[in-house]
């Protein structure tokens, strides 16, 4: 499978700025809260949005009948 089609190239966009501002998030929890659990669910949601993002993105692109190669 090529990795080509503008959606996919606009949500790995995405997920990488999600993913370094969720980090950014946990790390700043980490070194300033005194209390480490509440770092989990920003660490949580970085992960899971933007693989919710993508299967909601192929499920759309799969449901119209795009072939995804353009």
């Amino acid at each position: 499978m090529r990795f080509n089609a503008l959606w996919q190239k606009l949500w790995l966009l995405f997920a990488v700025i999600w993913v370094v501002v969720a980090a950014i998030q946990v790390g700043s929890i980490l070194a300033f809260s005194g209390e480490p659990d509440k770092a989990l669910q920003p660490a949580l949601y970085g992960v899971a949005v933007p693989a919710v993002a993508y299967l909601l993105a192929w499920g759309w692109n799969r449901w119209r009948g795009n072939s995804g190669s353009g």
